[in-house]
């Protein structure tokens, strides 16, 4: 079954439909002050600027977890082309889309609602998932990715695609530094820690749904990844959760939208904060976003620096772990929540010990 089929039906699968208490709000909640961090400022070494950037960011990291990135040096058009080859994807017959079919297992590939692993509370949305690496041994992996799943054809989708994550993989390396400096442990610090990151980029696709106020497009979770980079289409739909209610993140097209994921608070022993978020959708008009999943290389140790360990935030709060262990976590013992890094922990402990 696809959405195609289902969206004219006039209720929605059961299997769609969330609990009352996880439910979209009934009122459009208020919109969240995110600030804006000037990536741009910050890389001129202006110290007003650089102080400034610091500031913001800690603020933001040590409340929530979330920020917005603007002066960031992406082209617009580079971001344009990215949203027309969303549209493209998402728009082919269902038999096209799954010639990329994502795999029991794999986190990556195409997915809708009806091919992932659960039953009950899925979310109204389609995905398309695949791997970057920025490790200069494997050049074109997005582009050879999409000619060989799809064939081609596609050598000009995957071409923008690689552009891209090339792109956030530079911006995610600038946001490291303002992430460094405003831990105290210095620009190099994180930055050198993911030069030659192995992330992931997602395009989702969320289709009118004919019930809102029942579904959920993403339901609510911190992202286990180290860093999301995020460009919302101008529909809406991103919500926060600060201080004990759901908040709005208005689109804003000269932004990225930025939030820490799970692996990135482990790093900085829990001082700056994963970020609680969700989707919701509605019954006028698609929504479209484009994420990048900042990762660090698969052999690389997450474990915080020194100086984190020094400054009142005894005891340590995790233990060392490497990537890939989290995320076989998230795809084969646990879906990802507002208490995944916890979760894993433990599991962590127990596989250790037994």
């Amino acid at each position: 079954m696809s959405f195609s089929i289902i969206q004219h039906q006039a209720h929605i699968p059961p299997q769609f439909i969330w609990p009352d208490h996880e439910r979209p709000c009934p009122e459009a909640p208020p919109p969240l002050d995110v600030p804006p961090i000037d990536l741009g400022g910050f890389t001129s070494g202006d110290p007003e600027a650089v102080a400034n950037a610091a500031r913001l960011i800690d603020q933001a990291c040590r409340r929530h977890g979330f920020f917005l990135v603007v002066n960031h040096g992406i082209d617009a058009d580079l971001i344009d082309r990215v949203h027309s080859a969303t549209d493209m994807f998402f728009s082919m017959p269902a038999a096209e889309k799954e010639k990329a079919m994502r795999k029991p297992g794999d986190h990556c590939g195409y997915a809708s609602s009806f091919t992932g692993r659960f039953s009950s509370k899925l979310p109204w949305k389609e995905t398309l998932s695949f791997r970057y690496s920025a490790d200069p041994d494997l050049p074109g992996l997005v582009e050879n990715y999409f000619s060989q799943t799809l064939g081609e054809d596609y050598a000009a989708f995957g071409k923008v695609l690689q552009e891209y994550c090339e792109a956030m993989s530079g911006v995610c390396l600038k946001v490291m530094e303002v992430l460094g400096v405003s831990l105290g442990v210095g620009a190099d610090c994180f930055r050198d820690f993911f030069i030659g990151n192995e992330s992931i980029m997602r395009l989702n696709y969320y289709p009118p749904c004919q019930q809102p106020e029942a579904a959920l497009g993403t339901g609510p979770h911190c992202d286990p990844t180290s860093l999301t980079i995020l460009h919302q289409d101008q529909v809406g739909g991103l919500e926060v959760y600060v201080d004990q209610k759901w908040h709005s993140i208005a689109p804003n097209p000269r932004a990225f939208v930025v939030n820490i994921g799970d692996t990135f608070m482990a790093l900085s022993n829990g001082i700056y904060k994963g970020c609680l978020h969700r989707a919701v959708v509605n019954s006028a008009a698609p929504r479209r976003s484009i994420a990048f999943f900042l990762c660090p290389k698969k052999d690389r140790v997450v474990s915080p620096p020194q100086e984190l360990l020094s400054q009142g935030n005894y005891p340590r709060l995790y233990p060392d772990f490497k990537w890939p262990a989290l995320l076989e976590f998230t795809q084969k013992h646990y879906r990802s929540d507002m208490k995944t890094l916890d979760a894993f922990v433990a599991w962590l402990n127990s596989t250790t010990k037994s």
